[in-house]
């Protein structure tokens, strides 16, 4: 019996220190790898250029009433029809005319004690315009508010073709992103080593808006006196570099 108890001691024993010789062996051979893991800094860098707009887009609406939703229809039909017309004899091209809303709806009046006095109903129809010819956009409005319409909003400018602008601003975010990673290598006391990564973020672009609102289709006096100004086109970067 003592025997069998020495046997299984010794069994054990091997198991042991071949166990102990394996894991120090494996440990052995990982310390003759490179870091995985190597010291890094990562900096976001970004950049900004100015664009003139050369086109705008306006939300151009007709509101209108009628005792029947037919009779209301009807004149609103008139009426947007008659500012497509305005627009289009305004050098606006029929395909940058797209109806964007159409409304139809019930309304009361009510008297001192709340009873209903009187049911009718309401109708309204908003087109999204696109003004190419950015210097007429004052004469526009003011045409499409003496031609009927009772609701002008949402002037908002924009460039049609951003790549050159989008460009440039990514340029200028890997300069500053380069410049910020030197900088605080030179403040932490190290060197720069070898670009890991490098990635872009989606390039934007500030547009102006203008609320802009008119009441009972009289119009303006005057052609409306609009600005464009400037658009900025933002780009951002991310670097990231190995430290020496």
């Amino acid at each position: 019996m003592e025997e069998d108890v020495n046997k299984k001691t010794r069994i054990y024993l091997l198991l042991i220190i071949s166990t102990l010789i394996f894991v120090s062996c494996a440990g052995s051979n990982n310390t003759g790898n490179t870091n995985s893991n190597p010291a890094v800094i990562t900096v976001t860098g970004t950049g900004q250029v100015y664009v003139v707009p050369d086109v705008a887009y306006i939300n151009v609406g007709v509101r209108s009433q009628g005792v029947t939703v037919s009779e209301a229809i009807a004149y609103n039909n008139d009426q947007a029809q008659a500012i497509k017309t305005t627009l289009i004899s305004e050098g606006v091209a029929d395909s940058d005319i797209q109806t964007s809303n159409f409304n139809v709806y019930q309304q009361s009046d009510y008297d001192y004690q709340g009873n209903p006095t009187r049911t009718y109903y309401s109708v309204e129809n908003t087109v999204y315009v696109t003004v190419r010819q950015i210097e007429d956009l004052g004469d526009i409005l003011d045409a499409v508010g003496r031609g009927g319409a009772n609701n002008i909003y949402g002037v908002n400018f924009d460039v049609e073709d951003k790549s050159e602008a989008q460009t440039s601003a990514r340029a200028l975010a890997v300069q500053a992103a380069q410049a910020q990673a030197g900088e605080l290598a030179q403040a932490a006391g190290v060197e720069l080593g070898d670009l890991i990564s490098i990635s872009s973020g989606a390039t934007t672009t500030s547009q102006n808006y203008y609320g802009y609102g008119i009441g009972g289709g009289g119009g303006m006096a005057e052609s409306v006196p609009i600005s464009s100004g400037q658009l900025p086109v933002n780009a951002q970067v991310v670097l990231t570099y190995e430290i020496k």
